[in-house]
């Protein structure tokens, strides 16, 4: 059913919809509330530290003084002083409200409710809702869906759309097995997916949280095990021995590989010489040394006489690949021809490289999604590597592979995720970790530090920048935005500009330094220019959004400093502080908080102590704790609709149980219990090429 034919929703607000990949009733059923407006217990201001990553507390108190009013351009801005029953006061702040002075007066008592923020040393409530104590008592435990949004549509207007789409869309055949829902106390998918958007209270959330959780796991599980049993059917049709020339690369490098990097080398090497085709994941933190390990697999396929391909996310990382590897080639005098192949390229161009690549003349392709493209033919493509599969997916891994005979699957992965999630959602493929640093690389020197640091910070940039260094500012958002109170790169580059003192050249006259910003919603080709422009030390600060988490590599870059480091992840905070310690100079990570939650202290504290990706991503792990259903999502790491890996991993192991126990019965899902499932499964593989356009 189309959106327009819901009342309400004209062609305007079905646009806006389409912005958040709302297409039609289903995806509004499917577009979960990212948060819940929560009625809670009232609590004390001296409590307040606890609560300030909710979107609003509620405190019973008293107007301790007569209200100010006073007028600010166009605001009429009106303040009082609030005090709850153990005498402890807040400021509380209302705009364009002037009926509120008849209110508003002091000795009365009310239910105060809004978000609090921390302002000039002080705490301040904005715009609180006020209730009497008996109205308040009614909205207790109240839960009120928050949805994401886009510009021009509401909340309001989302809401009353998923309440029509769910009347429309109920009665759904729930297609898991009976036995499982039974077995692991799920609840019914219709039941679930009502009260997902519209819980009655926190129990009834927490079921169909974890029955949806539950069934987004079990899915893509179930997906994944039936390529891992096709897989393991899959015969090597490219064997690929190890050739003496590898291993006088090896010996010819300036650094020694670690025992993890030969304990991983040793297992590709016996993959792409077994009698079965190589699916093999390394996983590495950043810096640890996958690049090397893929050079060697694609030079050993080229000296049998095959083709090899790698693909990686972004252009300028493909530029930097594609370089970097071929002048190792020219330095260590391999003869070796290479082609890249980027979105970018000219038509005439691509042509050009189009032929060498079907010709054969290129040997190693080094590209992005431009490698898929249905006019890209391959020689005799033996070996297919992806970097940074994470962001990747299934079905576009699937489809470079397709562009040869069953070739090798090499893919790469600098997020950490403990080992034994690892095992689970990359059940389709083997595993390598790579759990050494070089020995040559110096430790981050980290810092968490309030907003009075910035001054301090900025003068540290300076003296790095003087002494010919580089520097990352990432701020989380685009540009100013009326919702949400946070850094944003526009107008941040511009208060750095004034802020960051001059820096003295040689001559000893002082200069400004250079500052540039970038962000995802720039065009590509402004994108490469601006990066090419960092990578080659044009730019001393670059002032981005996490477009830059996997990027390039800079070794001159010394300092990552991260504006809001409370709205990342940990480990995507991990993935940007990767950006530095990249070179031979001591680098450093300060991470800009000024959210005064103790949990928040203790997760970034978590970074504070190490550099270890994988100790980090374990840690997280027990700090959050499965019943963190409000934590910041893991941004970049198998990006699911509302599960969380973190959160979420004892449902995810629940889930692989359950798939276990299917597949080993009947794999083939031929028994009538699972005939429902089985037509899922095909529908959901249709949608995703689809939407992959593949």
């Amino acid at each position: 059913m189309q959106l327009k034919e819901l009342k309400g929703i004209g062609e305007k607000t079905s646009e806006l919809l389409n912005k958040l990949s709302i297409f039609c009733v289903e995806d509004l059923v499917n577009f979960y509330p990212r948060d819940y407006d929560i009625y809670e217990n009232t609590i004390f201001v001296k409590d307040i530290n606890d609560y300030m990553d909710k979107p609003a507390v509620a405190i019973d108190a008293i107007v301790a003084n007569t209200p100010d009013m006073k007028r600010a351009g166009n605001l009429m801005i009106i303040s009082a002083i609030l005090k709850d029953e153990l005498g402890q006061g807040m400021k509380a702040t209302w705009f364009n409200m002037p009926y509120l002075k008849t209110t508003l007066r002091m000795g009365y008592r009310f239910v105060f409710r809004g978000r609090v923020i921390f302002k000039n040393g002080g705490y301040v409530m904005e715009q609180p809702v006020m209730y009497t104590m008996a109205d308040y008592a009614k909205l207790l435990n109240e839960m009120q869906p928050i949805y994401s949004l886009t510009k021009g549509l509401s909340n309001k207007i989302v809401t009353k759309a998923v309440a029509q789409a769910l009347a429309i869309f109920r009665s759904q055949e729930d297609y898991i097995p009976d036995a499982i829902i039974e077995k692991y106390k799920l609840t019914e998918y219709n039941i679930a997916i009502q009260n997902i958007h519209f819980p009655k209270n926190m129990e009834i959330f927490c079921e169909a949280r974890k029955r949806l959780v539950f069934e987004e796991f079990f899915m893509f599980i179930m997906s994944i095990r039936q390529l891992k049993d096709n897989n393991d059917l899959q015969p090597n049709h490219y064997y690929i021995p190890n050739d003496d020339r590898t291993d006088k690369l090896i010996e010819m490098l300036p650094y020694k590989l670690t025992n993890a990097q030969l304990n991983t080398w040793e297992e590709v090497k016996q993959n792409m010489a077994g009698n079965k085709l190589m699916n093999r994941l390394i996983q590495g933190d950043v810096g640890s040394g996958k690049t090397i390990i893929a050079i060697l697999a694609l030079m050993n396929a080229v000296y049998m006489g095959y083709q090899s391909a790698m693909m990686v996310p972004t252009e300028v990382l493909a530029k930097q690949q594609y370089e970097s590897i071929k002048n190792m080639f020219i330095e260590y005098n391999i003869d070796i021809k290479m082609a890249l192949l980027i979105g970018s390229l000219t038509a005439k161009e691509k042509s050009l490289e189009y032929e060498r690549i079907q010709s054969g003349e290129a040997q190693i392709v080094i590209g992005t999604h431009a490698l898929i493209q249905e006019k890209v033919q391959y020689d005799n493509l033996a070996l297919v590597i992806t970097d940074e599969q994470h962001r990747f997916g299934v079905n576009q891994r699937e489809a470079l592979s397709n562009k040869g005979k069953q070739p090798h699957i090499l893919v790469m992965s600098a997020t950490p995720i403990p080992r034994t999630l690892a095992i689970i959602i990359y059940g389709d493929l083997d595993i390598s970790i790579i759990d050494e640093m070089p020995s040559n690389r110096l430790p981050i020197k980290n810092c968490v530090v309030g907003e009075s640091y910035r001054p301090k910070a900025y003068q540290f940039i300076s003296e790095q920048v003087s002494q010919g260094r580089q520097a990352y500012v990432i701020c989380p958002m685009v540009e100013e935005s009326e919702n949400v109170e946070a850094e944003n790169v526009v107008d941040y580059s511009k208060i750095l500009k004034e802020g960051l003192p001059k820096i003295m050249t040689k001559d000893g006259t002082f200069k400004p330094i250079c500052i540039e910003y970038l962000h995802g919603k720039m065009k590509s080709s402004l994108k490469n220019e601006i990066m090419e422009k960092f990578t080659a030390g044009h730019i001393d600060v670059l002032v981005s959004t996490t477009v830059i988490e996997v990027g390039v590599n800079v070794p001159n870059t010394t300092v990552m400093m991260i504006e809001n480091a409370d709205r990342f992840g940990l480990a995507q905070l991990h993935q940007l502080r990767g950006r530095v310690g990249r070179g031979s100079n001591q680098s450093y990570c300060i991470f800009v908080s000024n959210s005064k939650s103790k949990k928040t202290k203790e997760r970034l504290d978590i970074l504070n102590k190490t550099n270890d990706g994988f100790k980090i991503a374990e840690e997280d792990m027990k700090l959050r704790g499965p019943g963190d259903f409000f934590g910041i999502r893991q941004s970049g790491i198998m990006e699911f609709g509302i599960g969380d890996i973190f959160t979420d991993a004892l449902i995810l192991k629940d889930a692989s149980d359950a798939v276990n126990e299917i597949m080993d019965k009947d794999p083939e899902l031929l028994n009538d219990e699972n005939q429902s499932l089985k037509e899922k499964l095909v529908k959901q593989t249709e949608r995703l090429i689809n939407k992959l356009n593949i």
